[in-house]
């Protein structure tokens, strides 16, 4: 049976594609692994492909239709809803849920994306955390370490309790080097949130790093597997 992880953030750019990845990198040794971006919003003038999606074919073990990988793609790097509305389409989340389960007919494990934060509205009745909650996947946080985060990651762990989800861990992902007391934030999260801290990336004026992924993040996050060669 394959495994799912939805990554989720506190906003949009805090680094969930640079988890996501590394995750997949890690995985591809062992075991078939693949990305999944439900919903991507913004494409860069001359490419045809939004660049989270690209990223996490790159990082990928699996061959699979791009349409399964990313069922829903807008240009405009705006909200999805509104996205989705400008072009006259409706993002149902059970077309995203077959897309899932065709990716898993090929996976072992399959790291699903969210776009935005978990409360970003997909149609006016559903919004991201629908995503995870139809697959039936553990949700991984990533926070955006900056002024502000701690009030953003309660409430988004708040919303993934409330529909009753599991957050199985976070990533502090600091993202605003400049940032009064960045570590007494990440240690006042690591005493509230009810999950473990999972790692603790620095990002430079240039861009992000990936981290280390190692076997016993992976069987803390259900994701190790026997390798299917």
């Amino acid at each position: 049976m394959s495994r799912g992880l939805f990554v989720t953030g506190t906003d949009t750019g805090v680094g969930k594609t640079v988890v996501s990845t590394s995750l997949l990198r890690a995985l591809r040794g062992t075991c078939r692994a693949v990305g999944m971006k439900p919903v991507a919003a913004g494409i860069d003038e001359g490419e045809t492909l939004n660049a989270d999606v690209q990223a996490l074919i790159d990082a990928g073990s699996v061959d699979a239709p791009l349409s399964d990988i990313n069922p829903y793609s807008f240009a405009p790097p705006i909200a999805p809803e509104i996205a989705a509305r400008a072009v006259g389409t409706t993002i149902d989340v059970d077309v995203i849920a077959a897309a899932y389960a065709r990716l898993t007919e090929r996976a072992d494990c399959v790291i699903v994306e969210g776009a935005g934060g978990a409360l970003v509205p997909l149609t006016p009745r559903t919004d991201m955390l629908d995503i995870p909650r139809r697959l039936g996947i553990r949700v991984l946080l990533v926070v955006g370490v900056r002024l502000g985060c701690i009030n953003h990651a309660l409430l988004s762990a708040l919303a993934i309790s409330a529909r009753g989800l599991a957050l199985t861990g976070w990533v502090a992902s600091r993202i605003d080097p400049a940032m009064r007391e960045s570590d007494a934030n990440v240690a006042t999260l690591a005493e509230r949130l009810p999950a473990p801290l999972i790692a603790d990336i620095a990002w430079n004026a240039r861009d992000a790093p990936r981290f280390a992924v190692h076997d016993a993040l992976l069987r803390q996050l259900g994701l190790a597997v026997a390798s299917s060669a």
